[in-house]
């Protein structure tokens, strides 16, 4: 099945050492701004700017597809989704990029990517609430909030969950955020951490000396 969407993003292979592999999950209807079901699937378009040094950057377009391939149980009993994502260049030709997890813990749902848990999305959804996205991991407080935002042209709910916000326009720009859409799941992600040149010729001029600009958007969603 699949279900075409109007509108609306970092690699390295790790393995997974799983206790007892399930066939089907328990249902977790609570979780429905991302559905957990083996074989859901995504496609995203990705564009994606690196900076290298002052006027010196390097742009690239290219796709996304992550798919739930298989559930374990740990040992804490937890419900471990390993979620494969491949890379494309044309929405055609495929090649594995990485694997990573999501599981649900104290209401948390945690995307481990690069060996990085982050806290993507808590439960229940409420407008204002705020948490530590770096709960599950060896890294400073971060904290996100979440907004609910309008209904999508479908009419499902959809909430915006800001992870950082700040622009000093002087030294540092970092804005990340993710949206997620009610039985759909990441529909987009938005990351763009600069820094600015900080010598005394260009101190204040927003002079990008390095950094990423990282876009995903999803164009298609479904399961099989």
């Amino acid at each position: 099945m699949k279900k075409q969407v109007l509108f609306l993003f970092f690699p390295f292979l790790f393995l997974f050492s799983c206790d007892r592999e399930i066939e089907n999950p328990i249902p977790t209807n609570s979780f429905d701004f991302f559905p957990l079901l083996i074989g859901n699937y995504w496609t995203y378009e990705v564009e994606e700017r690196i900076y290298f040094g002052e006027n010196d950057f390097e742009d690239d377009s290219f796709f996304y597809r992550d798919q739930i391939r298989t559930v374990y149980v740990n040992d804490a009993g937890e419900q471990v989704f390993i979620v494969r994502r491949d890379k494309s260049e044309n929405n055609e030709i495929w090649e594995l990029e990485v694997e990573y997890t999501l599981v649900i813990r104290e209401n948390n749902l945690i995307m481990n990517l690069q060996n990085q848990p982050l806290i993507v999305l808590v439960y229940p959804i409420k407008e204002g609430v705020i948490w530590n996205g770096n709960k599950y991991r060896d890294a400073s407080l971060d904290e996100f909030e979440l907004k609910i935002e309008n209904p999508s042209s479908s009419g499902n709910s959809t909430v915006r969950v800001i992870q950082e916000d700040a622009d000093d326009l002087i030294t540092f720009r970092d804005i990340r955020y993710d949206v997620f859409e009610e039985n759909v799941g990441l529909t987009e992600r938005y990351y763009e951490v600069l820094t600015y040149c900080s010598r005394n010729d260009c101190l204040g001029d927003q002079l990008i000396d390095s950094g990423r600009v990282t876009y995903m958007k999803l164009i298609e969603f479904g399961d099989v």
